[in-house]
């Protein structure tokens, strides 16, 4: 059968415009998509604002606010954690176990950006494993003096505290209950390999090198690290950010990139720390009280419920509880401060503060 030259020109053109039109309208789209979606980069979080929280007079030791967030097309929690200051294990946590990668678009989420402080001396670094969260605790500043011995009143030496998540060790490679001292200060360390890591590698991969480079994108130490009096335990960065909030290295504490550069600078060799195993925290604030529940990451205890009851008879708490509230708050897990003193909640706790996904946050 013979086709009209002119006839099959046309149906050639036809198919070629079809194929150019499927090509401008996927263009569009992924132009659209990259519209909405969030620009999350390192050169950002490089950039992200350094916050310290006063430390509360008294016998408070609640820290920060509640904050909220809508989740936009191209946010993952490991994103949203990051620029917050946070790790996605908290803010699935606190929502409900929400998916970590493809976190529902459009939900207004709560950013668990409120802490109870750990019970232990407000000193130097104080690490607690249940929540995978270090305190920092500076020493006071010294006030400025004026000539003749006048103390300066636009100086003060009000006590403040930094605190970031952290990434934890493995259950067979457990970061220990201790106390510590910061022995030395390394920028771009290298890493050698402890001859158990280094023969696990070694199984695991087939092959294994015996030391790191400092600088390595290799390197898991990242690029600065605090040596502890520990053995073979540090404080230090990483090469993958994704890690902190999870239970993935032999024993060391992991920080974001940007954290780790902030800490390694304001911390000096000295500095006093500890570990401590805290999965239940309770707090006051302006006299009300709150209870904050991890989960038990190591296993220690027999049920979270055993302890919270127990601490409440270590504290003396036993008429400033509502047991229900208390058992509600231990099932829950959701590691954020949680009113359970008997009657409803004074409004001045407020709600959470909605946080602009285009002020403090990269525009779309």
């Amino acid at each position: 059968m013979l086709i009209h030259p002119t006839l099959d020109r046309m149906k050639a053109d036809s198919r070629n415009a079809s194929r150019w039109l499927i090509r401008l309208l996927l263009i569009v789209m992924l132009i659209a998509v990259a519209g909405v979606a969030q620009a999350w980069d390192e050169a950002m979080f490089a950039k992200r604002p350094l916050s310290a929280f006063p430390v509360p007079p008294g016998r408070d030791t609640v820290v920060g606010e509640l904050m909220s967030y809508r989740i936009r097309k191209g946010d993952t929690l490991l994103d949203i954690g990051r620029w917050y200051g946070l790790s996605a294990k908290e803010i699935s946590d606190a929502n409900n176990h929400i998916d970590w990668w493809a976190p529902p678009v459009g939900q207004e989420i709560i950013l668990p950006t409120e802490h109870i402080l750990p019970e232990a001396p407000h000193v130097g670094l104080v690490l607690n494993i249940p929540e995978m969260r270090i305190y920092y605790f500076p020493p006071p500043s010294i006030p400025r003096r004026r000539k003749h011995g006048v103390t300066s009143a636009s100086y003060s030496n009000t006590r403040v505290v930094y605190t970031f998540p952290v990434g934890l060790g493995r259950f067979d490679w457990k970061t220990p209950v201790s106390v510590f001292k910061v022995t030395a200060k390394t920028h771009n360390p290298s890493w050698v390999l402890p001859e158990d890591i280094y023969q696990e590698h070694l199984e695991r991969d087939g092959e294994a090198d015996h030391v790191i480079p400092g600088g390595d994108p290799d390197n898991p130490l990242g690029h600065y690290r605090l040596s502890l009096s520990l053995p073979e335990y540090a404080i230090h960065g990483t090469n993958v950010p994704w890690g902190v909030g999870m239970t993935v290295s032999h024993g060391c504490v992991r920080l974001y990139p940007e954290d780790i550069d902030r800490l390694f600078h304001i911390v000096k060799v000295g500095t006093p720390g500890r570990f401590v195993y805290q999965p239940i925290k309770f707090g006051w604030r302006d006299n009300q009280l709150y209870v904050e529940v991890h989960d038990d990451l190591y296993g220690r205890y027999p049920g979270l419920w055993n302890l919270a009851l127990h601490e409440v008879q270590r504290r003396g708490l036993q008429d400033d509880v509502d047991a229900h509230k208390l058992e509600k708050a231990v099932e829950a897990k959701t590691g954020i401060p949680t009113y359970v003193m008997p009657g409803d909640e004074p409004d001045t706790a407020g709600a959470p503060s909605t946080v602009s996904n285009t002020g403090s946050t990269p525009a779309s």
